[in-house]
């Protein structure tokens, strides 16, 4: 029982953490204005550890991989966290296994890239629907335009109605499961 409120806890803090650093990668890389409360909260909460590390890997592209690296670091530990919570023999695997967490961690990564991405473009469907001038509302837009916008392009909307949402749902579920394949099979390099 201690052990699953520990794997709880870790999934919770350090899934809020990596998603925090995966939303301040994807709105610069989106385009999306931070002088909005949404993004301030996000720099506001991940500037301790990237303001650092921004000093050892400076923004590329005019893209912050800093925190990108954060993200990804946050699933690694992740990974190894939850491995070691469920007694782990580290000492007898040795370093053969460190590829199988590197691809673990990275498919994590993604896996939670698939979601938010999910999340933002259910939200920017429903505050089209409900509230579209809401103050929040352009951010969750601009947030699933990167998605939506290639799909609006191929897809007419029907009786006025986008539904390019529906669309970019299925495209989602496709690539998580491949990700999901990837993380199998990072797993089995580890077990």
């Amino acid at each position: 029982m201690i052990v699953d409120i520990l794997q709880f806890l870790l999934r919770v803090l350090l899934g809020l953490a990596a998603s925090a650093f995966w939303l301040r990668f994807y709105m610069q890389w989106a385009r999306v204005p931070f002088h909005n409360p949404f993004a301030q909260f996000i720099v506001k909460v991940t500037d301790f550890a990237v303001r650092p590390l921004r000093r050892v890997i400076p923004g590329l592209f005019g893209l912050d991989w800093a925190s990108l690296l954060l993200c990804y670091l946050t699933e690694l530990l992740l990974s190894v966290g939850l491995h070691w919570l469920d007694s782990y023999p580290f000492a007898a695997a040795g370093w053969q296994v460190a590829p199988g967490f590197l691809l673990h961690g990275l498919a994590m990564l993604l896996s939670l890239a698939l979601y938010i991405l999910l999340g933002l473009v259910f939200l920017s469907a429903i505050l089209s629907w409900v509230n579209p001038y809401s103050p929040i509302a352009p951010v969750f837009y601009a947030l699933a335009r990167p998605i939506l916008a290639p799909l609006q392009r191929v897809i007419p909307t029907i009786a006025n109605i986008d539904v390019s949402p529906i669309a970019a749902f299925i495209v989602i579920q496709l690539l998580l499961i491949v990700v999901t394949g990837l993380e199998r099979y990072a797993l089995g390099l580890i077990w």
